[in-house]
């Protein structure tokens, strides 16, 4: 005779959400809230005040992506090889000093170093985290955990602006002191990383670390190699978020307007990446990741067709459903076609190759600017629509992870 079951209890978390995961979505939220108080203005420091080219701001975010793509491959090998929590706390950190050297910048190489310091703690981090993310969560839950952990990440992009535009307006327009204000969050998040726990850091009965063997590239499935050639293909198109904002201001938005636009699509990002995960854990993730790519070609042929400023607050908002549909499920479908073992390695490379493809098109992009940057946003949009159609055909040929 069988014994009835018994109901889950009424308010007890879902498996999915471990401890590290909620640690780590507090710590994401507090860097990302220094990062996006001075993103937005960033481009307007750089050639407004600095006297920069849009070239330059171009480059500065693609060399910025390069060297974080080098970090990122070697973090995640470290990763399935060592304890992850003094990869993600030095990864941190780093971002804290570039946070730090921008405020101190008065020309713009020193910005230069800012960034790429930033980007390097950024990609000393992600692949270690991310694999911490999934510790012990099924694959069919993972959609979930990486579209929380990409909601409070862009919760504070949403939380940061916001702050920033306040202080702008009540500082006299200087935008100096929202850089120094920025390192505040940026230090806490660092703190907070004590918080994380490391399984791996745990003992065997004879008192030896426990450590995973490395992962050499040729062992990772044949799906995700293919799945990797889709996505890097597209991010030789994705440039940097910067000449974004950068034509919102050439079209006539204020400073602060610039800042307002740019909260809002955070918002909307923010709102969205948790249903979006969560649908990708019961839809293939190819076909979730398909409909963000339909968002990025509105985002980018709406901010090249248009002419005046007020549609940039409909563009950038829309805008904002490619990276709902696409970080977080991205990671999701990476993590989901290989053994945990290989976490890190997976996640490492996926990351650092992609980051490279931003890095061409950082430059591409910012070299073919001209004017307006009307022809890099078309072309990008254009292409983008087109993969979009690969994708279902990669569902149906059974690469896609559930």
């Amino acid at each position: 005779m069988t014994e009835p079951t018994t109901p889950p209890q009424a308010g007890r978390r879902p498996a999915w959400l471990t401890r590290n995961v909620k640690v780590l979505c507090g710590v994401s939220f507090l860097q990302d809230a220094a990062s996006e108080l001075l993103y937005p203005i960033l481009p307007i420091f750089l050639t407004v005040v600095l006297g920069a080219p849009p070239a330059v701001v171009g480059a500065i975010e693609g060399l910025a992506e390069g060297a974080a793509s080098i970090t990122k491959v070697a973090a995640g090998r470290l990763a399935d090889r060592f304890d992850r929590r003094p990869l993600i706390g030095v990864g941190y950190g780093l971002a804290a000093v570039g946070k730090l050297l921008i405020a101190l910048a008065t020309a713009w190489p020193l910005v230069l170093l800012a960034r790429v310091t930033d980007r390097l703690g950024k990609g000393m981090r992600g692949a270690p985290r991310d694999a911490l993310l999934v510790e012990g969560v099924p694959k069919e839950q993972r959609g979930r955990v990486f579209g929380l952990h990409r909601a409070a990440d862009t919760a504070g992009a949403v939380v940061g602006p916001l702050v920033g535009l306040v202080l702008y307006e009540a500082l006299d327009h200087r935008l100096r002191p929202l850089f120094w204000v920025a390192v505040i969050p940026a230090v806490a998040s660092v703190a907070l990383v004590a918080a994380v726990r490391d399984p791996r850091s745990r003992k065997t009965a004879d008192g030896t670390p426990t450590k995973a063997v490395r992962t050499p590239w040729r062992s990772l499935p044949r799906p995700y190699w293919r799945v990797l050639g889709v996505l890097l293909a597209f991010n030789l198109v994705n440039f940097p978020d910067a000449l974004l904002l950068l034509r919102a201001h050439d079209l006539g938005l204020s400073t602060a307007g610039v800042v307002g636009a740019y909260a809002v699509y955070n918002l909307v990002y923010a709102a969205l990446s948790y249903p979006a995960g969560a649908l990708s854990d019961r839809l293939p993730r190819p076909l979730v990741f398909a409909a963000g790519l339909v968002f990025f070609a509105t985002g980018y042929l709406g901010l090249g067709l248009i002419h005046t400023s007020w549609p940039v607050f409909v563009v950038l908002p829309l805008y904002g459903g490619f990276a709902a549909c696409t970080d977080g499920v991205g990671k999701a479908w990476i993590s989901a076609l290989v053994p945990d073992r290989q976490q890190g390695t997976a996640q490492g490379l996926f990351q650092g190759a992609t980051g490279a493809a931003v890095l061409l098109a950082g430059v591409w992009a910012g070299l073919a600017w001209g004017a307006d940057g009307r022809l890099p946003l078309l072309v990008s949009g254009g292409i983008a629509l087109a993969l979009a159609g690969v994708l279902p055909v990669i569902a149906r040929a059974r690469t896609a992870a559930r």
